[in-house]
């Protein structure tokens, strides 16, 4: 058992979200094994509650309050210099100096870094073995915003996609091993900094299939009579508002014209100003939900219309454990290992969900083979404990010092 620092952008607890679905499951996965010194942010206040049960998990834990505004701020500072502005978004001085005092007092023999701009606490320590978990090229996330946005966002987007993409290059040479969700983003990184090919590898994510288990007993949140129609995530990250906006503007009034008693639920935390203006007759904003399993039980169809989209989506492998038939972007589908079409539907065009979308609500018994293809499918290929496990050979002395004399 040794003694590891984990760092981590986002308190990995409730794993009610993608990156902290992916973040409690490592840090579990670490702690059956070793003893974890855990450093993290607190951006939500409702979250401090769950402090005590992150602590279950590891040896300590410094969890800092961080308000969204003022590190917003406080980045922007980084436009007169040269570097990322996530950089100084979650750069603590407090944080700097508890990493310090673990690494003086504890035999710490390796760093774990989730999301690249954690690695500034550690990146200057001498001979500490370093391993991040990328989770997807955020690079290229900004970059990829940036044409969907005015001036000057749209140029500010643009400065972070480049000044990021040169820190994780930078970040991948030094660290021992770097991991990214699916085989897609860890080419993609691969094309963009070939210089770090050898050091780059996927370890992908999972689901926790007996949580996510359809159950007889479990009520149905819908009203009698609705058709319901689920999207689920967190409702302040830009890319699902984007999903959320496109299906109600493009694909929801030509569906309704077929299945008037069609309805739209947008299930998630925190759902932002765009959202909550798309609350009407026809279409449901939920804000948090105490369990995310009933609308997924009961949703006629999951959808998922990511324009914006990086690596493998939790919410779509979430729906497909709870036997839902789901008809999500062809980008998402790619980066999973199924059978389009019979375990789940990819489409691109707005065109192509309506047609998707009503094909299923047309067929119900098409719409129960799919749910079930598509929880056969998570039961054989996403459990958290085989997808967690790529990091345990950079974790053994042995291996580590076999590979650093290969």
């Amino acid at each position: 058992m040794s003694d590891l620092l984990y760092l981590v952008h986002r308190l990995p607890y409730p794993p009610n979200k993608g990156d902290k679905v992916r973040s409690f499951n490592l840090l579990k996965h670490l702690a059956a094994r070793h003893r974890i010194f855990l450093a993290t942010f607190v951006d939500d206040p409702d979250d401090e509650q769950y402090l005590d049960q992150v602590r279950r998990y590891c040896a300590d834990v410094c969890a800092l309050r961080l308000d969204p505004r003022w590190a917003k701020l406080r980045s922007l500072n980084g436009l007169l210099g040269d570097e990322a502005l996530t950089l100084r978004y979650y750069r603590d001085a407090r944080l700097a100096h508890w990493v310090e005092r673990m690494l003086e007092h504890h035999p710490i023999e390796a760093a774990i870094v989730f999301s690249s701009a954690m690695a500034q606490y550690v990146e200057s320590v001498p001979r500490l073995p370093l391993l991040v978990d990328f989770v997807d090229v955020d690079s290229a996330k900004w970059t990829q915003y940036a044409p969907n946005h005015r001036w000057p966002m749209s140029w500010i987007y643009r400065r972070e996609g480049k000044k990021l993409l040169a820190y994780e290059r930078e970040l991948a040479l030094r660290a021992d091993r770097a991991f990214f969700v699916t085989d897609n983003e860890t080419e993609l990184f691969r094309k963009l900094a070939p210089e770090c090919a050898i050091r780059t590898e996927t370890m992908g994510n999972g689901v926790d299939a007996e949580f996510f288990t359809p159950d007889p007993a479990r009520a149905s949140p819908f009203d009698a009579g609705d058709t319901p129609i689920v999207f689920t995530g967190a409702m302040d990250y830009w890319p699902n508002i984007d999903a959320v906006r496109w299906f109600v503007e493009a694909m929801l009034p030509t569906l309704l014209e077929r299945h008037p008693a069609l309805r739209f639920y947008i299930v998630g935390r925190s759902p932002s100003p765009e959202v909550l203006a798309l609350a009407g007759e026809k279409v449901v904003v939920t804000g948090t939900v105490p369990d995310v399993r009933p609308y997924l039980q009961h949703a006629a169809v999951v959808v998922a219309p990511l324009r914006v989209a990086r690596g493998l989506q939790n919410k779509i492998l979430e729906a497909m454990a709870m036997a839902r038939p789901v008809v999500a972007a062809a980008s998402c589908v790619a980066a999973i290992q199924t059978t389009p079409g019979e375990d789940i539907v990819p489409a691109e065009e707005p065109a192509a969900y309506i047609t998707a979308i009503g094909d299923l609500l047309e067929s119900p018994a098409r719409a129960a083979d799919m749910g079930a293809a598509g929880r056969r499918c998570v039961l054989a290929r996403y459990s958290w404990e085989a997808h967690m496990g790529v990091i345990d050979r950079y974790l053994d002395p042995a291996t580590r010092n076999r590979e650093a004399t290969s």
